[in-house]
């Protein structure tokens, strides 16, 4: 394939994508991908990492979809978080961070105004070879990007909600979504064997089980996978907490009250 079609079939690419389609390797390849460059027709994201630029549009000034450029930045990138959360519309707020989840060691990088914040994937996943588990392919201006599924994102933001923006823009969100596949989501918090996570994913469905439809055998699934003492979501706050006995969690008052409504 000559270079200007597998430009012409592609928004952003990586080098070795770009060597298998054209059959160009080494100085062939520089070459190019320099001229390409010269001429305006591809912006270098990171090393290894193109842009194309549309037709009409100049480099500096051409515009980029961060989703699409996290989710390929490796072959194994997958959009995670509160990332997949906006990906799929279900994000209270819009950060100016994206994060994604690959198996290798990368580091973090900017690119006009946003951050690229690469995540391992949770050892638990790993150690048990389901990295895939709870993975949909989605279509993003007609090109196929990785992203976890609503199931996935509501039990790893739970998990993790440091990387949501913090309890109130986690649990707004999280509100935002109007249905589960409530077994799938079971079925994820199993794989991630934390007793504290599967707590407080029981919580969160039980104190929105008319909403989302909840089942008790679901609530009394998770429930059995809770903590046998009582665990603190938030280690270190000085907020005064409560007890959820039921999940043996010790959790900040302002998230079990939601006091965040009182302030709109």
């Amino acid at each position: 394939m000559e270079a200007g079609t597998f430009l012409k079939q592609h928004k952003v690419f990586r080098i070795e994508q770009f060597e298998a389609a054209t059959g160009l390797s080494g100085s062939g390849r520089k070459a190019s991908l320099d001229y390409h460059r010269k001429r305006g027709h591809v912006l270098p994201v990171r090393r290894g990492l193109y842009w194309v630029v549309p037709p009409g549009h100049r480099p500096e000034t051409c515009p980029v979809d961060p989703f699409l450029i996290a989710g390929h930045v490796s072959v194994n990138a997958v959009l995670a978080y509160h990332s997949a959360l906006e990906l799929h519309g279900r994000a209270y707020s819009s950060f100016n961070e994206i994060q994604f989840l690959v198996s290798s060691n990368l580091r973090p990088f900017e690119f006009r105004g946003t951050r690229y914040r690469p995540l391992t994937i949770p050892p638990a996943l790993a150690r048990k070879h389901q990295q895939e588990l709870g993975l949909e392919s989605v279509d993003r201006f007609g090109t196929p990007i990785k992203v976890t599924g609503l199931e996935r994102c509501l039990v790893d933001v739970l998990d993790r909600p440091e990387l949501s923006g913090g309890w109130e823009e986690a649990w707004r969100s999280l509100d935002m979504i109007e249905y589960l596949d409530l077994p799938a989501v079971c079925h994820y918090v199993s794989a991630l064997g934390n007793a504290t996570t599967a707590a407080k994913t029981g919580w969160y469905l039980e104190q929105n089980r008319q909403r989302l439809m909840v089942d008790d055998h679901t609530l009394e699934i998770l429930r059995k996978r809770a903590p046998a003492k009582p665990h603190y979501v938030h280690r270190g706050s000085h907020e005064p907490t409560r007890f959820l006995s039921r999940w043996n969690l010790v959790v900040p008052a302002s998230l079990a009250d939601q006091s965040w409504e009182e302030l709109i």
